[in-house]
Protein backbone atom coordinates (compact mmCIF):
# COMPACT_ATOMS: atom_id res chain seq x y z
CA UNK A 1 0.00 0.00 0.00
CA UNK A 2 2.75 2.36 0.92
CA UNK A 3 4.44 1.56 -2.34
CA UNK A 4 1.44 2.44 -4.42
CA UNK A 5 1.05 5.76 -2.65
CA UNK A 6 4.71 6.51 -3.35
CA UNK A 7 4.28 5.74 -6.98
CA UNK A 8 1.25 7.97 -7.39
CA UNK A 9 3.06 10.73 -5.57
CA UNK A 10 5.99 10.48 -8.03
CA UNK A 11 3.67 10.56 -10.99
CA UNK A 12 1.96 13.67 -9.72
CA UNK A 13 5.30 15.33 -9.09
CA UNK A 14 6.45 14.44 -12.59
CA UNK A 15 3.29 15.78 -14.19
CA UNK A 16 3.61 18.94 -12.18
CA UNK A 17 7.20 19.39 -13.44
CA UNK A 18 6.19 18.81 -17.04
CA UNK A 19 3.38 21.35 -16.82
CA UNK A 20 5.59 23.92 -15.20
CA UNK A 21 8.25 23.44 -17.92
CA UNK A 22 5.65 23.78 -20.64
CA UNK A 23 4.35 27.00 -19.13
CA UNK A 24 7.83 28.39 -18.76
CA UNK A 25 8.64 27.59 -22.42
CA UNK A 26 5.47 29.25 -23.64
CA UNK A 27 6.30 32.34 -21.64
CA UNK A 28 9.80 32.44 -23.24
CA UNK A 29 8.38 31.92 -26.77
CA UNK A 30 5.94 34.78 -26.28
CA UNK A 31 8.64 37.15 -25.14
CA UNK A 32 10.90 36.21 -28.09
CA UNK A 33 8.02 36.61 -30.56
CA UNK A 34 7.22 40.06 -29.25
CA UNK A 35 10.86 41.11 -29.58
CA UNK A 36 11.02 39.77 -33.18
CA UNK A 37 7.81 41.57 -34.06
CA UNK A 38 9.19 44.83 -32.77
CA UNK A 39 12.37 44.35 -34.79
CA UNK A 40 10.34 43.63 -37.94
CA UNK A 41 8.30 46.79 -37.43
CA UNK A 42 11.44 48.85 -37.02
CA UNK A 43 12.95 47.34 -40.19
CA UNK A 44 9.73 48.01 -42.11
CA UNK A 45 9.71 51.63 -41.01
CA UNK A 46 13.32 51.99 -42.04
CA UNK A 47 12.65 50.49 -45.48
CA UNK A 48 9.66 52.77 -45.98
CA UNK A 49 11.70 55.84 -45.11
CA UNK A 50 14.54 54.86 -47.43
CA UNK A 51 12.01 54.15 -50.24
CA UNK A 52 10.45 57.56 -49.75
CA UNK A 53 13.89 59.19 -49.95
CA UNK A 54 14.80 57.26 -53.15
CA UNK A 55 11.43 58.14 -54.68
CA UNK A 56 12.02 61.81 -54.03
CA UNK A 57 15.48 61.61 -55.62
CA UNK A 58 14.13 59.74 -58.67
CA UNK A 59 11.34 62.28 -59.05
CA UNK A 60 13.84 65.13 -58.96
CA UNK A 61 16.01 63.37 -61.65
CA UNK A 62 13.06 62.83 -63.97
CA UNK A 63 11.97 66.45 -63.61
CA UNK A 64 15.53 67.60 -64.39
CA UNK A 65 15.72 65.35 -67.48
CA UNK A 66 12.35 66.57 -68.69
CA UNK A 67 13.51 70.18 -68.37
CA UNK A 68 16.69 69.41 -70.37
CA UNK A 69 14.71 67.68 -73.15
CA UNK A 70 12.33 70.64 -73.28
CA UNK A 71 15.24 73.04 -73.67
CA UNK A 72 16.71 70.91 -76.51
CA UNK A 73 13.40 70.77 -78.37
CA UNK A 74 12.98 74.48 -77.91
CA UNK A 75 16.42 75.23 -79.41
CA UNK A 76 15.78 72.90 -82.37
CA UNK A 77 12.44 74.55 -83.03
CA UNK A 78 14.04 77.98 -82.96
CA UNK A 79 16.73 76.83 -85.45
CA UNK A 80 14.05 75.43 -87.78
CA UNK A 81 12.14 78.69 -87.65
CA UNK A 82 15.31 80.64 -88.43
CA UNK A 83 16.05 78.43 -91.44
CA UNK A 84 12.52 78.85 -92.77
CA UNK A 85 12.78 82.59 -92.43
CA UNK A 86 16.13 82.55 -94.26
CA UNK A 87 14.66 80.43 -97.08
CA UNK A 88 11.75 82.81 -97.42
CA UNK A 89 14.12 85.74 -97.59
CA UNK A 90 16.19 84.06 -100.33
CA UNK A 91 13.06 83.17 -102.29
CA UNK A 92 11.83 86.76 -102.15
CA UNK A 93 15.23 87.96 -103.38
CA UNK A 94 15.18 85.51 -106.34
CA UNK A 95 11.67 86.59 -107.28
CA UNK A 96 12.71 90.22 -107.29
CA UNK A 97 15.80 89.41 -109.44
CA UNK A 98 13.65 87.41 -111.90
CA UNK A 99 11.18 90.29 -112.19
CA UNK A 100 13.97 92.74 -112.94
CA UNK A 101 15.48 90.33 -115.50
CA UNK A 102 12.15 89.88 -117.27
CA UNK A 103 11.62 93.62 -117.46
CA UNK A 104 15.11 94.07 -118.96
CA UNK A 105 14.46 91.32 -121.52
CA UNK A 106 11.19 92.94 -122.56
CA UNK A 107 12.95 96.22 -123.16
CA UNK A 108 15.73 94.45 -125.13
CA UNK A 109 13.19 92.61 -127.30
CA UNK A 110 11.55 95.85 -128.21
CA UNK A 111 14.89 97.21 -129.37
CA UNK A 112 15.68 93.98 -131.29
CA UNK A 113 12.36 94.02 -133.08
CA UNK A 114 13.12 97.47 -134.28
CA UNK A 115 16.59 96.47 -135.52
CA UNK A 116 15.16 93.29 -137.16
CA UNK A 117 12.73 95.38 -139.13
CA UNK A 118 15.59 97.53 -140.32
CA UNK A 119 17.55 94.42 -141.36
CA UNK A 120 14.63 92.99 -143.32
CA UNK A 121 14.25 96.21 -145.22
CA UNK A 122 17.97 96.27 -146.00
CA UNK A 123 17.87 92.62 -147.16
CA UNK A 124 14.97 93.30 -149.49
CA UNK A 125 16.91 96.12 -151.05
CA UNK A 126 19.92 93.84 -151.60
CA UNK A 127 17.73 91.17 -153.25
CA UNK A 128 16.39 93.74 -155.68
CA UNK A 129 19.93 94.86 -156.48
CA UNK A 130 21.05 91.22 -156.97
CA UNK A 131 18.20 90.51 -159.39
CA UNK A 132 19.14 93.54 -161.44
CA UNK A 133 22.79 92.45 -161.61
CA UNK A 134 21.78 88.87 -162.47
CA UNK A 135 19.66 90.07 -165.37
CA UNK A 136 22.57 92.12 -166.62
CA UNK A 137 24.93 89.09 -166.37
CA UNK A 138 22.53 86.84 -168.29
CA UNK A 139 22.16 89.46 -170.99
CA UNK A 140 25.96 89.80 -171.25
CA UNK A 141 26.37 85.98 -171.31
CA UNK A 142 23.95 85.65 -174.21
CA UNK A 143 25.76 88.36 -176.12
CA UNK A 144 29.11 86.59 -175.57
CA UNK A 145 27.68 83.21 -176.70
CA UNK A 146 26.33 84.85 -179.88
CA UNK A 147 29.74 86.37 -180.59
CA UNK A 148 31.50 82.99 -179.97
CA UNK A 149 29.08 81.18 -182.27
CA UNK A 150 29.75 83.71 -185.00
CA UNK A 151 33.53 83.43 -184.55
CA UNK A 152 33.70 79.60 -184.31
CA UNK A 153 30.87 78.88 -186.73
CA UNK A 154 29.53 76.34 -184.15
CA UNK A 155 26.35 76.37 -182.17
CA UNK A 156 26.40 75.90 -178.41
CA UNK A 157 25.00 72.33 -178.70
CA UNK A 158 27.71 71.31 -181.20
CA UNK A 159 30.40 72.75 -178.95
CA UNK A 160 28.99 70.76 -176.01
CA UNK A 161 29.08 67.51 -178.06
CA UNK A 162 32.71 68.05 -179.07
CA UNK A 163 33.67 68.85 -175.48
CA UNK A 164 31.90 65.72 -174.17
CA UNK A 165 33.62 63.52 -176.76
CA UNK A 166 37.01 64.91 -175.76
CA UNK A 167 36.25 64.35 -172.08
CA UNK A 168 35.06 60.78 -172.75
CA UNK A 169 38.28 59.91 -174.60
CA UNK A 170 40.44 61.38 -171.83
CA UNK A 171 38.37 59.57 -169.18
CA UNK A 172 38.72 56.23 -170.99
CA UNK A 173 42.48 56.62 -171.16
CA UNK A 174 42.72 57.48 -167.47
CA UNK A 175 40.37 54.60 -166.60
CA UNK A 176 42.52 52.12 -168.56
CA UNK A 177 45.67 53.32 -166.80
CA UNK A 178 43.94 53.10 -163.43
CA UNK A 179 42.61 49.61 -164.21
CA UNK A 180 46.05 48.42 -165.27
CA UNK A 181 47.58 49.75 -162.05
CA UNK A 182 44.89 48.07 -159.97
CA UNK A 183 45.42 44.77 -161.79
CA UNK A 184 49.19 44.92 -161.25
CA UNK A 185 48.75 45.73 -157.56
CA UNK A 186 46.24 42.89 -157.21
CA UNK A 187 48.64 40.43 -158.86
CA UNK A 188 51.47 41.53 -156.61
CA UNK A 189 49.39 41.30 -153.44
CA UNK A 190 47.92 37.96 -154.54
CA UNK A 191 51.39 36.48 -155.08
CA UNK A 192 52.58 37.77 -151.73
CA UNK A 193 49.51 36.41 -149.93
CA UNK A 194 49.83 33.05 -151.69
CA UNK A 195 53.51 32.76 -150.72
CA UNK A 196 52.68 33.71 -147.15
CA UNK A 197 49.91 31.11 -146.89
CA UNK A 198 52.07 28.36 -148.41
CA UNK A 199 55.04 29.17 -146.13
CA UNK A 200 52.84 29.25 -143.02
CA UNK A 201 51.25 25.96 -144.03
CA UNK A 202 54.60 24.23 -144.58
CA UNK A 203 55.99 25.53 -141.28
CA UNK A 204 53.04 24.18 -139.32
CA UNK A 205 53.41 20.57 -140.51
CA UNK A 206 56.04 18.20 -139.13
CA UNK A 207 57.12 15.65 -141.74
CA UNK A 208 59.31 12.61 -142.00
CA UNK A 209 61.91 11.62 -144.56
CA UNK A 210 61.53 8.66 -146.88
CA UNK A 211 62.48 5.19 -145.63
CA UNK A 212 63.76 2.09 -147.41
CA UNK A 213 60.86 0.21 -148.92
CA UNK A 214 62.38 -2.74 -150.77
CA UNK A 215 63.97 -4.78 -148.00
CA UNK A 216 63.32 -5.62 -144.35
CA UNK A 217 65.87 -6.95 -141.87
CA UNK A 218 64.77 -9.81 -139.59
CA UNK A 219 66.99 -10.03 -136.50
CA UNK A 220 67.68 -13.38 -134.87
CA UNK A 221 69.29 -14.24 -131.54
CA UNK A 222 72.03 -16.48 -132.96
CA UNK A 223 73.31 -17.70 -136.29
CA UNK A 224 72.28 -21.27 -135.37
CA UNK A 225 68.69 -20.34 -136.27
CA UNK A 226 69.73 -19.70 -139.87
CA UNK A 227 70.19 -23.42 -140.45
CA UNK A 228 66.77 -24.22 -138.97
CA UNK A 229 65.14 -21.53 -141.13
CA UNK A 230 66.85 -22.91 -144.26
CA UNK A 231 65.86 -26.48 -143.35
CA UNK A 232 67.06 -29.76 -144.79
CA UNK A 233 68.22 -29.14 -148.35
CA UNK A 234 66.54 -25.69 -148.16
CA UNK A 235 62.95 -26.97 -147.96
CA UNK A 236 61.90 -24.56 -145.20
CA UNK A 237 63.16 -21.45 -146.98
CA UNK A 238 61.56 -22.62 -150.24
CA UNK A 239 58.26 -23.12 -148.42
CA UNK A 240 58.42 -19.60 -146.94
CA UNK A 241 59.22 -18.07 -150.31
CA UNK A 242 56.44 -20.00 -151.99
CA UNK A 243 53.87 -19.10 -149.34
CA UNK A 244 54.73 -15.40 -149.08
CA UNK A 245 56.24 -14.48 -152.45
CA UNK A 246 59.20 -12.86 -150.67
CA UNK A 247 62.87 -13.53 -151.39
CA UNK A 248 64.71 -14.69 -148.26
CA UNK A 249 68.40 -13.77 -148.31
CA UNK A 250 70.54 -15.64 -145.78
CA UNK A 251 74.14 -14.47 -146.02
CA UNK A 252 77.10 -13.87 -143.75
CA UNK A 253 75.44 -10.90 -142.01
CA UNK A 254 75.60 -11.78 -138.30
CA UNK A 255 72.27 -12.35 -136.52
CA UNK A 256 70.20 -11.01 -139.45
CA UNK A 257 68.17 -12.31 -142.37
CA UNK A 258 67.13 -10.00 -145.23
CA UNK A 259 63.61 -10.10 -146.71
CA UNK A 260 63.41 -8.58 -150.20
CA UNK A 261 60.15 -7.77 -152.01
CA UNK A 262 58.64 -4.72 -153.73
CA UNK A 263 55.27 -5.43 -152.06
CA UNK A 264 55.34 -4.16 -148.49
CA UNK A 265 52.33 -6.23 -147.45
CA UNK A 266 53.89 -9.49 -148.52
CA UNK A 267 57.18 -8.50 -146.95
CA UNK A 268 55.43 -7.70 -143.64
CA UNK A 269 53.56 -11.03 -143.72
CA UNK A 270 56.88 -12.86 -144.22
CA UNK A 271 58.53 -10.94 -141.37
CA UNK A 272 55.75 -11.64 -138.88
CA UNK A 273 55.51 -15.28 -139.95
CA UNK A 274 59.24 -15.77 -139.41
CA UNK A 275 58.95 -14.16 -136.00
CA UNK A 276 56.17 -16.55 -134.97
CA UNK A 277 58.00 -19.61 -136.34
CA UNK A 278 61.25 -18.72 -134.55
CA UNK A 279 59.40 -17.99 -131.30
CA UNK A 280 57.42 -21.24 -131.48
CA UNK A 281 60.43 -23.29 -132.52
CA UNK A 282 58.50 -25.59 -134.88
CA UNK A 283 59.74 -24.84 -138.40
CA UNK A 284 58.58 -27.19 -141.15
CA UNK A 285 56.60 -26.72 -144.39
CA UNK A 286 53.17 -27.61 -142.98
CA UNK A 287 53.64 -25.29 -140.02
CA UNK A 288 54.94 -22.57 -142.32
CA UNK A 289 51.80 -22.61 -144.48
CA UNK A 290 49.56 -22.52 -141.41
CA UNK A 291 51.39 -19.56 -139.86
CA UNK A 292 51.45 -17.63 -143.14
CA UNK A 293 47.66 -18.00 -143.59
CA UNK A 294 47.03 -16.89 -140.01
CA UNK A 295 49.38 -13.94 -140.37
CA UNK A 296 47.72 -12.88 -143.62
CA UNK A 297 44.36 -12.62 -141.83
CA UNK A 298 45.98 -10.63 -139.01
CA UNK A 299 47.51 -8.22 -141.53
CA UNK A 300 44.10 -7.69 -143.15
CA UNK A 301 42.62 -6.84 -139.74
CA UNK A 302 45.55 -4.55 -138.99
CA UNK A 303 45.02 -2.75 -142.33
CA UNK A 304 41.42 -1.99 -141.32
CA UNK A 305 42.52 -0.79 -137.85
CA UNK A 306 45.17 1.46 -139.39
CA UNK A 307 42.53 2.98 -141.68
CA UNK A 308 40.16 3.58 -138.75
CA UNK A 309 42.88 5.18 -136.60
CA UNK A 310 43.92 7.42 -139.49
CA UNK A 311 40.43 8.81 -140.14
CA UNK A 312 39.86 9.28 -136.40
CA UNK A 313 43.15 11.16 -135.98
CA UNK A 314 42.27 13.48 -138.87
CA UNK A 315 38.68 14.03 -137.67
CA UNK A 316 37.07 12.55 -140.80
CA UNK A 317 33.66 10.92 -140.36
CA UNK A 318 31.23 8.90 -142.46
CA UNK A 319 33.81 7.26 -144.70
CA UNK A 320 32.82 4.07 -146.48
CA UNK A 321 34.47 0.88 -145.02
CA UNK A 322 35.96 0.03 -148.42
CA UNK A 323 37.70 3.40 -148.54
CA UNK A 324 38.87 2.96 -144.92
CA UNK A 325 40.47 -0.35 -145.90
CA UNK A 326 42.13 1.31 -148.90
CA UNK A 327 43.56 3.97 -146.56
CA UNK A 328 44.96 1.22 -144.32
CA UNK A 329 46.63 -0.46 -147.32
CA UNK A 330 48.51 2.79 -147.95
CA UNK A 331 50.70 1.93 -144.96
CA UNK A 332 52.27 -0.85 -147.04
CA UNK A 333 52.61 1.14 -150.26
CA UNK A 334 55.21 3.71 -151.26
CA UNK A 335 55.51 6.37 -153.92
CA UNK A 336 59.10 7.01 -155.04
CA UNK A 337 60.36 5.84 -151.65
CA UNK A 338 57.84 7.94 -149.71
CA UNK A 339 55.37 6.01 -147.55
CA UNK A 340 51.97 6.52 -149.15
CA UNK A 341 50.03 6.73 -145.87
CA UNK A 342 52.44 9.30 -144.41
CA UNK A 343 52.24 11.24 -147.67
CA UNK A 344 48.42 11.21 -147.68
CA UNK A 345 48.19 12.24 -144.02
CA UNK A 346 50.64 15.05 -144.69
CA UNK A 347 48.64 16.24 -147.71
CA UNK A 348 45.42 16.12 -145.67
CA UNK A 349 46.94 18.27 -142.91
CA UNK A 350 48.39 20.73 -145.42
CA UNK A 351 45.00 21.02 -147.17
CA UNK A 352 43.21 21.62 -143.88
CA UNK A 353 45.62 24.36 -142.82
CA UNK A 354 45.60 26.07 -146.22
CA UNK A 355 41.79 26.03 -146.48
CA UNK A 356 41.52 27.46 -142.97
CA UNK A 357 43.80 30.33 -144.00
CA UNK A 358 41.68 30.93 -147.12
CA UNK A 359 38.33 30.70 -145.31
CA UNK A 360 37.23 27.47 -147.03
CA UNK A 361 35.93 24.19 -145.57
CA UNK A 362 38.96 22.49 -143.89
CA UNK A 363 37.13 19.20 -143.20
CA UNK A 364 36.22 18.71 -146.85
CA UNK A 365 39.80 19.60 -147.87
CA UNK A 366 41.24 17.07 -145.38
CA UNK A 367 38.94 14.40 -146.82
CA UNK A 368 40.07 15.12 -150.38
CA UNK A 369 43.74 15.28 -149.34
CA UNK A 370 43.60 11.94 -147.56
CA UNK A 371 41.82 10.19 -150.45
CA UNK A 372 43.73 11.77 -153.36
CA UNK A 373 46.06 8.73 -153.83
CA UNK A 374 43.68 5.82 -153.04
CA UNK A 375 43.94 4.84 -156.72
CA UNK A 376 47.49 3.63 -155.99
CA UNK A 377 46.32 0.72 -153.76
CA UNK A 378 44.01 -1.45 -155.91
CA UNK A 379 43.50 -5.12 -155.08
CA UNK A 380 44.42 -5.94 -158.68
CA UNK A 381 46.66 -4.13 -161.13
CA UNK A 382 44.63 -1.76 -163.37
CA UNK A 383 45.94 0.32 -166.25
CA UNK A 384 43.68 3.31 -165.41
CA UNK A 385 45.66 6.30 -164.04
CA UNK A 386 45.54 6.32 -160.26
CA UNK A 387 43.88 9.76 -160.09
CA UNK A 388 40.96 8.68 -162.30
CA UNK A 389 40.72 5.31 -160.53
CA UNK A 390 40.57 7.07 -157.15
CA UNK A 391 37.88 9.42 -158.46
CA UNK A 392 35.82 6.46 -159.67
CA UNK A 393 36.09 4.79 -156.27
CA UNK A 394 35.10 8.01 -154.48
CA UNK A 395 32.05 8.42 -156.74
CA UNK A 396 31.11 4.76 -156.26
CA UNK A 397 31.22 4.99 -152.45
CA UNK A 398 29.27 8.22 -152.07
CA UNK A 399 31.85 10.99 -151.74
CA UNK A 400 30.85 14.58 -152.56
CA UNK A 401 31.45 15.96 -156.09
CA UNK A 402 34.07 18.45 -154.83
CA UNK A 403 36.10 15.63 -153.25
CA UNK A 404 35.79 13.45 -156.38
CA UNK A 405 36.92 16.32 -158.63
CA UNK A 406 39.89 17.09 -156.37
CA UNK A 407 41.01 13.43 -156.50
CA UNK A 408 40.66 13.17 -160.29
CA UNK A 409 42.22 16.57 -161.07
CA UNK A 410 45.30 16.55 -158.83
CA UNK A 411 47.41 15.43 -161.84
CA UNK A 412 45.36 17.43 -164.40
CA UNK A 413 43.64 14.36 -165.87
CA UNK A 414 40.34 16.24 -165.68
CA UNK A 415 39.40 19.92 -165.40
CA UNK A 416 39.12 21.47 -161.95
CA UNK A 417 35.70 22.89 -161.02
CA UNK A 418 36.11 24.00 -157.39
CA UNK A 419 38.65 25.74 -155.15
CA UNK A 420 39.61 22.60 -153.21
CA UNK A 421 41.03 20.88 -156.30
CA UNK A 422 43.99 23.27 -156.87
CA UNK A 423 44.68 23.27 -153.13
CA UNK A 424 44.98 19.46 -153.12
CA UNK A 425 47.27 19.63 -156.16
CA UNK A 426 49.49 22.25 -154.50
CA UNK A 427 49.68 20.35 -151.20
CA UNK A 428 50.51 17.11 -153.06
CA UNK A 429 53.37 18.92 -154.78
CA UNK A 430 54.58 20.43 -151.48
CA UNK A 431 54.62 17.02 -149.79
CA UNK A 432 56.25 15.17 -152.68
CA UNK A 433 58.74 17.75 -153.96
CA UNK A 434 60.35 18.82 -150.69
CA UNK A 435 63.98 17.71 -150.16
CA UNK A 436 64.22 14.29 -148.55
CA UNK A 437 60.59 13.38 -149.13
CA UNK A 438 61.35 10.86 -151.84
CA UNK A 439 64.45 8.75 -151.67
CA UNK A 440 65.24 8.52 -155.37
CA UNK A 441 65.30 12.31 -155.87
CA UNK A 442 67.43 13.20 -152.84
CA UNK A 443 70.84 12.49 -154.36
CA UNK A 444 69.84 13.90 -157.73
CA UNK A 445 68.43 16.93 -155.94
CA UNK A 446 71.75 17.70 -154.25
CA UNK A 447 73.68 17.05 -157.44
CA UNK A 448 71.35 19.31 -159.41
CA UNK A 449 71.96 22.20 -156.99
CA UNK A 450 75.73 21.75 -157.27
CA UNK A 451 75.58 21.71 -161.06
CA UNK A 452 73.46 24.84 -161.04
CA UNK A 453 76.04 26.71 -158.95
CA UNK A 454 78.88 25.41 -161.16
CA UNK A 455 77.14 26.81 -164.25
CA UNK A 456 77.20 30.25 -162.64
CA UNK A 457 80.89 29.96 -161.73
CA UNK A 458 81.75 29.27 -165.40
CA UNK A 459 81.03 32.91 -166.26
CA UNK A 460 83.67 35.62 -165.72
CA UNK A 461 83.17 38.13 -162.93
CA UNK A 462 81.09 35.82 -160.72
CA UNK A 463 82.23 36.01 -157.12
CA UNK A 464 79.69 33.76 -155.36
CA UNK A 465 76.68 31.68 -156.39
CA UNK A 466 74.02 30.11 -154.16
CA UNK A 467 71.14 27.85 -155.15
CA UNK A 468 68.27 28.61 -152.74
CA UNK A 469 64.56 27.89 -152.30
CA UNK A 470 64.98 24.18 -153.10
CA UNK A 471 66.65 25.01 -156.41
CA UNK A 472 63.93 27.39 -157.52
CA UNK A 473 66.29 30.39 -157.43
CA UNK A 474 69.97 30.93 -158.25
CA UNK A 475 71.44 33.98 -156.56
CA UNK A 476 74.71 35.22 -158.15
CA UNK A 477 77.02 37.88 -156.64
CA UNK A 478 79.36 39.54 -159.15
CA UNK A 479 82.42 41.76 -158.78
CA UNK A 480 81.39 45.39 -159.28
CA UNK A 481 84.72 46.42 -160.85
CA UNK A 482 84.44 43.79 -163.59
CA UNK A 483 80.68 43.75 -164.29
CA UNK A 484 78.59 46.87 -165.00
CA UNK A 485 74.83 47.21 -164.48
CA UNK A 486 74.11 46.51 -168.15
CA UNK A 487 76.45 43.53 -168.13
CA UNK A 488 74.69 42.21 -164.98
CA UNK A 489 71.36 42.11 -166.79
CA UNK A 490 73.01 40.38 -169.75
CA UNK A 491 74.73 37.89 -167.42
CA UNK A 492 71.41 36.98 -165.78
CA UNK A 493 69.95 36.18 -169.20
CA UNK A 494 72.99 34.12 -170.24
CA UNK A 495 72.99 32.04 -167.06
CA UNK A 496 69.24 31.35 -167.37
CA UNK A 497 69.73 30.23 -170.99
CA UNK A 498 72.63 27.96 -169.99
CA UNK A 499 70.54 26.33 -167.24
CA UNK A 500 67.63 25.90 -169.62
CA UNK A 501 69.74 24.14 -172.26
CA UNK A 502 72.10 22.11 -170.04
CA UNK A 503 69.91 20.97 -167.14
CA UNK A 504 66.68 19.08 -166.46
CA UNK A 505 64.69 20.49 -163.55
CA UNK A 506 61.05 20.71 -162.35
CA UNK A 507 59.26 24.05 -162.47
CA UNK A 508 61.12 27.32 -163.04
CA UNK A 509 64.50 28.64 -161.91
CA UNK A 510 64.83 32.33 -161.14
CA UNK A 511 68.33 33.77 -161.77
CA UNK A 512 69.15 36.87 -159.71
CA UNK A 513 72.42 38.73 -160.34
CA UNK A 514 73.48 41.11 -157.56
CA UNK A 515 76.05 43.81 -158.17
CA UNK A 516 77.14 45.80 -155.15
CA UNK A 517 79.48 48.80 -155.05
CA UNK A 518 81.32 49.66 -151.84
CA UNK A 519 83.62 52.56 -151.03
CA UNK A 520 85.74 51.99 -147.89
CA UNK A 521 88.09 54.48 -146.24
CA UNK A 522 89.76 54.42 -142.84
CA UNK A 523 90.12 57.48 -140.62
CA UNK A 524 93.18 57.48 -138.35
Amino acid sequence: MGTEIFTITNIIIALTGVLSGFLISKIFEKSSASSALSKAKNEAERIIKSSEIEGENLKKDKIFQAKERFLELKSEHEKHILNREKDLTDMQKKIKDKESQISNELELNKKNNQSLTDKVNSFNQKIELFEKKNNQIEKTHKEQIDKLEKISSLSASDAKKELLETLVQETKTEALELTQNIIEEAKLSARQDAKKIIINTIQRVGTEEAIDNCVSVFNIESDDLKGRIIGREGRNIRAIEAATGVEIIVDDTPEAIILSCFDSVRREIARLSLHKLVTDGRIHPARIEEVVKKTSKEIENEIIEVGKRTVIDLGIHGLNPVLIKAIGRMKYRSSYGQNLLHHSREVAKLCGIMCSELGLNPKLAKRAGLLHDIGKVPEEEIETPHALLGMQWAEKYGEKPDVCNAIGAHHDEIEMNNLISPIVQVCDAISGARPGARRQVLDSYIQRLKEMEDIAYDFKGVNKAYAIQAGRELRVMVESDKISDDQAAKLSFQISQKIQTDMTYPGQVKVTVIRETRAVNIAT
